[in-house]
């Protein structure tokens, strides 16, 4: 289905759609989230020491605000994206791999064991949880290599599987997953404040869990595996691990807090934009079919603000992320029609392994492709959507923002 031509231009501009969403990002906010949640009271000091660990794009952040107000923490350590990392005055600081886990991130999963590992019943743990602590603390299960375990964190990105599905098997391959972290700072209660990327706010998902309980079973984990078509791709010792029968163990309680979530964001964008209405059902799924949703969309007039996550399944060896194609899909199939413009972007900054954070499409694109001597259906096929927006002058690059719920959307329609 394609939208009525159109004469001009959408009376949103490009830089207003820009503007909106950065102030969405704004929203999300982390130093103003963990704020508003220490005052309110959300973490108690105890008795003994305080220790503070951040983990997650947002964790910098995050610490500063948490070591402005708190008395003076016995140790704090910060675990964060390369692009995300700078210094935190009473903090320790480790840089990691994203979205594929690196040597850096299993050093900060020991760092991390190792802090927990000192805390005593009269001490208190808080931990400030941010979207992508899931491959910045890889911390594998004994008999898995992080080699083996960034391995399949490659299969699972490219198999087109949602956040919870790869979370699912990320939790059984770790030591501080699906509530891990709990057992390390056992017997020290812990408290944490949680920014999600993640849609519907399901605190199992969000970084992998490190302080709820898993999403799933060993056993459920195979068989996602299994219908995926990825059990003969994965590594023997991770097919070992995850066939283990292990002992049903309670996990130690803890005080978690939501503090930011892509909903709030969403509300902020629709705020910014003269006359905009959010759509309450989350773009997620396979991103042609969000593609397909977004276009359907189009045949009406007005702005619309929505959010979520969608997947991309790899088949070509191209450079890009879901918000990139995401906006080349909508470019492709509405070309040559004016009266409108799209924006698909990643709250964090980061679409895929790029500089972008997604991209803002209009009727023109695909001819400013063409022009460039780019073909846009071949680009895409190769899933190389960042070569074809760069072409056409429409990426959408806001540098790391340090923090990450989720991705936000904008189609204006005159």
């Amino acid at each position: 289905m394609k939208a009525q031509k159109m004469t001009d231009n959408p009376s949103v501009s490009q830089k207003q759609m820009h503007s909106a969403f950065m102030a969405g990002v704004a929203a999300a906010d982390p130093h103003a989230a963990v704020l508003r949640a220490l005052s309110d009271g959300a973490f108690m000091v105890p008795e003994g020491r305080i220790f503070v660990l951040a983990i997650g794009k947002a964790a910098s952040a995050m610490m500063q605000a948490a070591l402005g107000v708190l008395p003076k923490p016995h140790a704090a350590l910060v675990v964060t994206n390369y692009e995300n990392a700078g210094q935190v005055t009473g903090a320790r600081v480790l840089a990691a791999g994203h979205p594929v886990p690196d040597e850096n991130g299993l050093q900060a999963g020991l760092a991390v064991q190792k802090m927990l590992a000192r805390t005593t019943r009269e001490d208190a743990v808080l931990v400030l949880v941010s979207g992508g602590g899931s491959a910045l603390v890889p911390a594998p299960v004994p008999g898995v290599t992080l080699e083996q375990k960034a391995e399949v964190n490659r299969l699972l990105l490219g198999a087109g599987l949602d956040i919870t599905q790869m979370n699912l098997v990320r939790q059984h391959l770790s030591r501080l997953k699906g509530g891990g972290l709990l057992r390390t700072a056992a017997p020290a209660p812990v408290t944490a404040l949680i920014l999600s990327d993640v849609v519907g706010d399901d605190l199992r998902v969000i970084a992998s869990g490190p302080t709820v309980a898993p999403i799933g079973t060993r056993a459920q984990a195979m068989r996602l595996l299994e219908d995926a078509g990825l059990w003969g791709q994965v590594p023997d010792t991770v097919r070992t691990v995850l066939r283990a029968e292990t002992e049903a163990r309670a996990l130690p309680e803890a005080a978690n807090h939501l503090v930011g979530s892509n909903a709030q964001s969403v509300a902020a964008v629709t705020r910014a934009l003269p006359d905009a209405q959010s759509d309450p059902t989350p773009l997620v799924g396979d991103v042609a079919e969000a593609a397909a949703r977004i276009v359907a969309m189009a045949n009406r007039p007005g702005v619309t603000v929505l959010g979520g996550e969608t997947t991309v399944a790899l088949r070509g060896t191209g450079l890009g992320g879901r918000n990139q194609e995401l906006a080349l899909r909508v470019a492709l199939t509405l070309q040559g029609q004016a009266g409108w413009r799209f924006l698909s972007g990643g709250t964090d900054g980061r679409d895929g392994p790029t500089d972008a954070a997604g991209a803002v499409v209009d009727g023109g694109t695909v001819a400013r492709i063409q022009a460039a001597g780019g073909d846009a259906q071949a680009l895409l096929a190769n899933n190389d959507s960042y070569a074809a927006l760069q072409l056409a002058g429409d990426l959408l690059v806001t540098g790391g923002t340090g923090t990450n719920v989720a991705d936000l959307q904008i189609l204006a329609v005159d």
